[in-house]
């Protein structure tokens, strides 16, 4: 009897993980127009690294804020559970109300800060928002469990206080990539669940949705990739303890298990083929549309988790951030219309 593809035998589907783009492996050039090849691209989160893996996905204010053309105001907003920090960026020569992007950090559930890498291609997608369309981004984090009340509070804070960050409510686009794209989603089914602020579109960066890794793509990454299975269970049992995989986790911890997308905003889903959660992304957008929802997916070709941050200059990455820039053009575009 054929072996169901999804299944541990001899024919499993770890025998065939999909193949990345060779080109990612490049970082550019140096200064004698030599290529940068890319050494060490994996990482492995248990434990004894998870120190070092949050030192690294740390950046700190001021890397942030290095050689960019805006102003950040550093707030404290009230929470369910005490304040919460949030960073406004305002660009500079911001006089009128223009459209808001609220972007929310991850860090494979366990690190990471609301500054971290500003040369991700995420991170400039977030500095590009404000210079091109004089918007004003903010970010915002909340590792652990209440990560979801938090940015949920956060936001709501955002949209009521929009006219005195000279924020258009009517503009106002929700993000984030991997465990922050997954915040970002179970945030927008707590907006639409309990009436929260209006959203033109959520923005998502290969999220992190479901715990429960069954699909065939979530088994193959076994080693040797920036983001791998045994990490991504490291980070889903940091979160959710023994509940991890269980059936006693929730729809706003992982939005993935959710059934119905219906009465959400557009929305934008980009991941790469090599990447772990290739099928619970497009899922996720299968299901939008299943519920008579607007959804774009991209399914980049060859790439692997992190592929935008590792290899900024090489032709993939290029094309991720050009799309995902005009989605946003199209989305605000149609809200204003």
């Amino acid at each position: 009897m054929m072996k169901h593809p999804t299944s541990r035998g001899s024919t499993s589907i770890t025998d065939f993980p999909p193949r990345s783009d060779p080109q990612l492996r490049v970082r550019g050039r140096n200064a004698k127009g030599r290529r940068r090849v890319l050494r060490r691209w994996h990482t492995r989160l248990d434990g004894d690294t998870i120190d070092e893996a949050r030192a690294l996905s740390a950046n700190g204010r001021e890397g942030l804020l290095a050689g960019r053309r805006y102003a950040d105001h550093e707030l404290q907003v009230p929470g369910r559970a005490g304040d919460i920090a949030v960073s406004v960026f305002t660009p500079d020569g911001h006089t009128e109300a223009a459209p808001g992007l609220f972007w929310v950090h991850g860090g494979g559930m366990v690190g990471g800060d609301r500054f971290r890498r500003r040369r991700r291609p995420r991170s400039r997608r977030c500095c590009w928002w404000s210079r091109r369309f004089t918007g004003v981004p903010a970010r915002t984090g909340a590792p652990g469990p209440a990560r979801v009340d938090d940015c949920y509070a956060g936001l709501v804070w955002f949209a009521d206080h929009a006219e005195d960050l000279g924020v258009d409510p009517t503009g106002l686009v929700l993000g984030g990539g991997s465990a922050d794209g997954g915040v970002a989603a179970a945030t927008t089914l707590r907006v639409r669940d309990e009436g929260g602020p209006s959203l033109t579109g959520l923005l998502q960066c290969c999220p992190v949705l479901d715990d429960r890794m069954t699909s065939v793509s979530s088994h193959p990454f076994d080693d040797g990739v920036l983001w791998t299975r045994a990490s991504n269970e490291f980070g889903w049992r940091s979160l959710l303890c023994d509940r991890a995989g269980s059936g006693h986790v929730t729809i706003y911890e992982a939005p993935g298990r959710a059934t119905d997308f219906s009465r959400l905003p557009r929305t934008f889903v980009d991941v790469g083929s090599a990447d772990l959660f290739r099928d619970e992304d497009a899922a996720f957008a299968s299901t939008i549309w299943a519920c008579g929802g607007d959804a774009e997916l991209h399914v980049w070709a060859g790439g692997f988790h992190g592929f935008e941050s590792l290899s900024p200059a090489s032709a993939l990455p290029i094309a991720a951030v050009a799309a995902c820039r005009n989605w946003i053009t199209r989305t605000l575009a149609k809200a204003g219309g």
